[in-house]
């Protein structure tokens, strides 16, 4: 064989070295999609096992604040156990850094119109109280916690006014001067305030008022921790609606406010620069063609993945299931299914969005739906625990592992 010549020795060694580089490349390109990839800025999987604490009225079946908890991939449900004891605790919020619980003592049997209790959240799941103070009015039934974990706003019930409670270093609280009392209407319309909770970027703070048909909106400054009224300081839905509990979506551009007397979910827009809000469609939470007796509604909860909004219905006792238009914030009906139970006061969807836990306060009991992550629909998994009133479920991720499950 003949010798290769200078240039084909150049073109063969070119061609190798660019063959050699190809299938490195390859190489590195199949060894790096191996390699897990972690992104500090986006949001890492929630806990396998998750605690939830629920909230209660007590009475002859409850005495306070329970908690169990929940393996999120196979289910597995515990059964409820007494955390803390405490008068009617009918609300529970979670401080953001997960230490600490905060709770509204609903009941005219404090001294003070009622009670806010904080509690140091133990490793074991129990609640060690760390404090409380006077709701500044009467008949707290609502707390919303600023994301900053330094203010909660109260919704007084009794006494239709929405206060504010300071957050301490240590998770104890103090009573704070700021108040807004609403005003009795001439039509001799009482306040009513029943949800208060901050916007996602923590600019405003918005608060249903079930008895005058109103949604107040104020500036928060967090600096200072003190709000101020909006301008205009509130949106008028129409007349005998009574909005009773509202939720953002993530980015905050919508807002979703149930219905208590109406029956119904109203979508608006929200101005995040300005505060304002601007009705887009009210929906009825009813089945199409229902007939028979009517309640009113109570909870509404925005599913992790916002593609579906839910909404419990005392009478009929069923959740309404609605999927969101994630562009347009509409809403379009998706379908109800029974609690298992009577009066829904409460419900709770877990952190990864497999799983929901509906309260049935007047039935005494707890009953567990699995979620179908493509069309929103609750299939009953067959767990039931019995609690007296149950009317609040909060959820939070641990370091459990299943084996630690009772």
């Amino acid at each position: 064989m003949p010798p290769k010549s200078s240039l084909s020795v150049q073109l063969l060694s070119r061609r190798t070295a660019g063959s050699r580089w190809f299938w490195l490349t390859v190489a590195a390109t199949f060894t790096f999609a191996w390699i897990p990839h972690f992104d500090l800025n986006a949001k890492q999987p929630e806990s396998r096992i998750q605690r939830i604490y629920i909230g209660t009225y007590t009475g002859p079946k409850s005495d306070g604040i329970y908690v169990c908890e929940l393996n999120s991939k196979t289910g597995k449900l515990t059964k409820p156990r007494l955390a803390a004891e405490m008068v009617s605790p009918s609300w529970v919020s979670i401080h953001p850094n997960q230490q600490f619980l905060y709770a509204a003592g609903e009941s005219n049997t404090y001294p003070n119109g009622g009670s806010i209790a904080a509690f140091q959240i133990m490793p074991n799941g129990n609640l060690n109280n760390v404090g409380s103070v006077a709701p500044n009015g009467k008949g707290p039934c609502h707390l919303g916690i600023d994301s900053a974990g330094s203010n909660i706003l109260i919704s007084n019930y009794g006494s239709g006014n929405v206060a504010s409670v300071a957050i301490s270093d240590d998770g104890s609280v103090t009573e704070s001067a700021w108040s807004d009392q609403y005003p009795t209407l001439e039509n001799n319309q009482k306040p009513h305030a029943h949800h208060a909770c901050f916007t996602p970027d923590n600019r405003f703070a918005v608060v249903c008022d079930a008895g005058l048909d109103r949604i107040y909106v104020y500036k928060n400054d967090v600096s200072s921790g003190t709000l101020t009224a909006n301008d205009p300081p509130y949106f008028s839905t129409a007349a005998e609606t009574h909005p009773r509990h509202l939720t953002f979506s993530q980015d905050g551009k919508f807002c979703y406010v149930i219905n208590e007397k109406a029956m119904s979910v109203t979508a608006f827009s929200f101005d995040r620069e300005k505060g304002t809000l601007q009705e887009l469609q009210t929906i009825s939470t009813l089945p199409v063609g229902y007939d028979g007796e009517v309640g009113s509604t109570a909870e509404l909860i925005l599913h992790p993945s916002g593609q579906f909004l839910y909404g419990s219905n005392r009478g009929p006792d069923k959740i309404v299931c609605f999927k969101v238009d994630q562009k347009g914030g509409t809403l379009t009906l998706a379908g109800h299914t029974s609690t298992g139970g009577q009066t829904a006061r409460s419900f709770g969807i877990d952190l990864t969005g497999r799983w929901m836990l509906i309260g049935n306060q007047n039935s005494d009991n707890i009953v567990q739906f699995k979620i179908n992550a493509k069309t929103g629909e609750l299939t009953p998994t067959g767990t039931e625990h019995q609690l007296g009133s149950p009317v609040c479920f909060q959820f939070m991720p641990t370091d459990l592992r299943s084996r630690d499950l009772r």
